[in-house]
Order: C-alpha cells, then sequence, then structure tokens
C-alpha cells in the first residue's frame, strides 16, 4: 500500500489543495483511496471525503491515544490501495512549545508515514533552502517523501527554487501548483465552504487531476511502499456490528456537516441505523426514530431557511416531548434553542427546543481542545465519565437563562474551567464536538438511552 502524510511549513500555505490534488491523481489511475486529517478539522474531510469517494477520518493523538490512533488508520485502510493523510497547521506545531503532543509530526511517526512537504514559495528564493535544511533536520525521525511548492511566480522562479532546494537535500521536488480558480475552496469565518456547497464530486476530481497532472510528478511517490510492524499485529478485522437496535436520526445538509465518521461507526457497532434527514428541506423525520443527532455546522447562513421550516421544527419539538433522547453539538445546540441573532442584527426563531438564546460574535469564543468530565449522569454517560474534545465557534449563549449542567470543562490553551454541557428534559447539548473514539462507551451509552425510551429492556 502507498501512504505519506502531507504537511505544510505552517498555517495558510496550500497543505488542503495539495492533498486533494494527490488524491485526485491517485484515484485517476485506478487506485482506491483512503483519505484522513490530522487534528479535530471537519471542513477538509468532507472535501477528502468527496474526492476520494470513501469516508475520510481523523487522527488526533490530544483527543485519542495512541491504540486509538492505530485502530481509526489500521480500520480505515482497510481494501484500500493508498492513504493520504492531510496534516494540521506546521508540521512540528502542536499543543505546546517545547514538544511533539497534538502535532502532525507525532502521528506521522506514530504510523509511519513520510511526508510530503507543502511551502508557500510566493517571495521566497534561496532562503527557501535554508528552510527545507531545518525541517530536513530538526526531528530525524521524521521521513520526507517529496516536497510540494505554493505561488511559484514564473518558470524562471521555479528553476531558481529548484537549484536553491537540490543544493542541500535529496528529497524529491514533486512541482508547484498555480493559483487555479478551477481548484481554489473559498474560506469564511470557520475555515473552507463545505464541500455541499462546491461543484459536484466528479467536476472537483476532474479539475484536481487535471491540475495535478500538468503541474505534479507523483511518480516518487508511487515508488512508496508503506510497512509498519507495529501496525501489522495492531491491524483488526471489519468490526462486529450487533443487530439494528435503535435508529439514530442524523441531521446533515448545507446547515449540519460537522461530525467525525468514526462517531456513527462506534454507533452502529452497537446497534444503531443511521438514518440522515435536512432540517433545511425535509417538512418531517424519518419514521421510527429512537434518538437524534444534531452536529454541528453553519446554522447561521442558513438561518432563514431554518426558520421557516415550520414543520421541522414542529416535528423536533414532538419527538423531544416524546421523551426520545436528542443530542445536539454546537450548530445543532443553536438550532435547538429559541432563537439565534446573527451579526447584522437579526434574530430568527429556531426550533424552539432549548430555553437559550444565541449570538453570533464577530471572533472565535472558547477556540481549543477541551478536557470534559461529566459531573451528572446523562445521554452519554455515568458521573465521573472522561472524554476530550473541541471547541470551535463564532457565537455565545445569550445571558438569562439557567439550565441544568452536566459537563465541567477544562480548556487546554487557555486553563479556563467552566460548567456547561445542558441538559434539559431529554436533551443533551453542548458546544464541544466529542470524538468517541477517546471513550466508546459514549457509543453504548446512547444506544442504551434510546432503548430505555423506547421501553426495551437493556442489558448492560
Amino acid at each position: 500500500m502507498i501512504a505519506f502524510m502531507v504537511a505544510g511549513t505552517a498555517s495558510g500555505v496550500g497543505k488542503t489543495t495539495v492533498a486533494l490534488t494527490l488524491m485526485a491523481m491517485l484515484r485517476e489511475r485506478g487506485l482506491r483511496v483512503q483519505p484522513f486529517k490530522c487534528g479535530p478539522d471537519f471542513l477538509d474531510t468532507g472535501h477528502h471525503s468527496a474526492i476520494c469517494g470513501r469516508a475520510s477520518r481523523n487522527l488526533d493523538t490530544w483527543m485519542l491515544d495512541d491504540k486509538a490512533n492505530r485502530a481509526i488508520f489500521s480500520s480505515g485502510c482497510r481494501n484500500a490501495d493508498a492513504a493520504v493523510v492531510e496534516a494540521m497547521m506546521g508540521l512540528y506545531d502542536g499543543v505546546a512549545g517545547d514538544g511533539e503532543e497534538g502535532s502532525a509530526a507525532q502521528i506521522a511517526k506514530l504510523l509511519a508515514l513520510p511526508v510530503v512537504l507543502v511551502m508557500d514559495a510566493g517571495k521566497s528564493a534561496r532562503s527557501i533552502a535554508a528552510v527545507v535544511k531545518g525541517f530536513e533536520s530538526f526531528d530525524p525521525e521524521v521521513r520526507f517523501a517529496g516536497i510540494v511548492l505554493n505561488h511559484v511566480g514564473s518558470d524562471k522562479h521555479y528553476r531558481l527554487l529548484e537549484t536553491a532546494i537540490r543544493s542541500v537535500t535529496t528529497i524529491p521536488l514533486l512541482g508547484h501548483l498555480p493559483t487555479d480558480t478551477a481548484i481554489a475552496i473559498p474560506e469564511r469565518h470557520l475555515g473552507l465552504h463545505t464541500t455541499e456547497e462546491t461543484t459536484s464530486a466528479e467536476n472537483r476530481l476532474a479539475a484536481f487531476a487535471q491540475t495535478g497532472l500538468q503541474h505534479l510528478d507523483i511518480k516518487p511517490l508511487l515508488n512508496l511502499s508503506w510497512r509498519n510492524a507495529a501496525m501489522e499485529t495492531a491491524a483488526i478485522a471489519a468490526p462486529y456490528l450487533e443487530p439494528t437496535r435503535v435508529r439514530i436520526g442524523v441531521a446533515r445538509d448545507k446547515a449540519f456537516s460537522f461530525y467525525y465518521e468514526d462517531n456513527f461507526d462506534l454507533l452502529r457497532e452497537n446497534g444503531a441505523e443511521i438514518v440522515g434527514f435536512s432540517p433545511l428541506s425535509d417538512t418531517g423525520l424519518p419514521q421510527n426514530l429512537d434518538a437524534l443527532y444534531l452536529g454541528g455546522g453553519y446554522p447561521e447562513l442558513y438561518a432563514d431557511g431554518l426558520s421557516r421550516n415550520t414543520a421541522m421544527s414542529a416535528a423536533i419539538r414532538a419527538f423531544v416531548e416524546s421523551g426520545k433522547p436528542v443530542y445536539g453539538e454546537c450548530g445543532g445546540m443553536i438550532y435547538l434553542s429559541r432563537a439565534l441573532t446573527t451579526l447584522d442584527g437579526q434574530s430568527y426563531a429556531m426550533a424552539g427546543v432549548l430555553p437559550l438564546e444565541f449570538e453570533m460574535t464577530p471572533r472565535l469564543v472558547h477556540f481549543g481542545y477541551v478536557n470534559v468530565e461529566f459531573i451528572e449522569v446523562c445521554l452519554l454517560g455515568n458521573k465521573g465519565t472522561q472524554v476530550r474534545g473541541h471547541s470551535f465557534h463564532c457565537s455565545r449563549v445569550l445571558p438569562g437563562t439557567h439550565i441544568p449542567a452536566a459537563y465541567r470543562l477544562k480548556y487546554s490553551l487557555s486553563g479556563r474551567e467552566e460548567i456547561e454541557g445542558y441538559q434539559f428534559k431529554n436533551v443533551l447539548a453542548s458546544y464541544v464536538h466529542l470524538h468517541f473514539r477517546g471513550n466508546p462507551a459514549i457509543a453504548a451509552s446512547v444506544v442504551r438511552s434510546a432503548l430505555r425510551a423506547r421501553g426495551a429492556e437493556v442489558q448492560v
């Protein structure tokens, strides 16, 4: 199997564009490509999945232990010919300045992945060779498979850069990518536009592959033969799936698309069938649901459409009144509230389940990794349960209403602690996105709660 990581010298150098281009080029050769993303990002994984035709997986050494990361990589690569892992931030950037914890380099070493280094060369000349030499020597355990340059001004500029780089390293220079509107992905306040908002997957695949064929040489990558003895011994067979016992409705459309794919896998392994629905366009919930899962996304961009779909709001309120469990994360929590005020001052009625109101903010609030401890029994588990997650939002709860909370949060960057994880009736809602692989008992708890609400006998 071919396997490598695409990493950058810093954020914003074009990792995602290069990763998608290489994925498309491998697919055009007829290979089955499994994509992965380092860190808690949801947007890049959506674009990966659209290009590769396989669900992208998140790897994260802060939220997940080594065993979980190995299992995600091993199971994700089942029946694949190639694996492409997109890094986050700069290759060596992690949660601290004096260690590798939480960095893409740590994942590259854990999984024995060689690295394709992406560099912004727009304002560089011979000095780029010093950067290459520094990255290559910084950690001798990190191996490099190639270099791709971005924002090169001309063929003459590229030849100058090529000469400089070849004078200090034997790492293959794979080429450079131009600024190409055919493959550009627009950005907004939380990052890239979602894949649901871009052109068709077929057109995107063709555009990325064509750009790559014109500008990149991937022959050095095709010669990679990934082997990792530790991974081979840890390789797992297809997971055993419990017979379907519950049906969980998952909100998935342009407004709600922020999910970890492994959360769904764990729910399925515990006997859940995942049933998608659209709060934007559907007029009712799918039949015979036992629980709802409303993930994050961009409800603020579609607030008018969500507000106008009063039939769906009524269906969700009726579902809550039936006593069945509902779990909302970030955007899903906002949608479950009474109202959302956008940055232009407009207020939109939401589903009207939670006695809370939200407003958008011009900047990020509580950004970063979060330690979560359950201080009360809740939908996801017993008191004392611990799990790690991530917070990334530009909104806040308006003051004035008190709701019992089940979480004690501690933010890794600021050290700030607060009580959150709102519980109202049979609803649990929070700003924190949880990766269930960090504590698989969470998925089992969701299924047990759904069974109890149905009145079924539950075996612990």
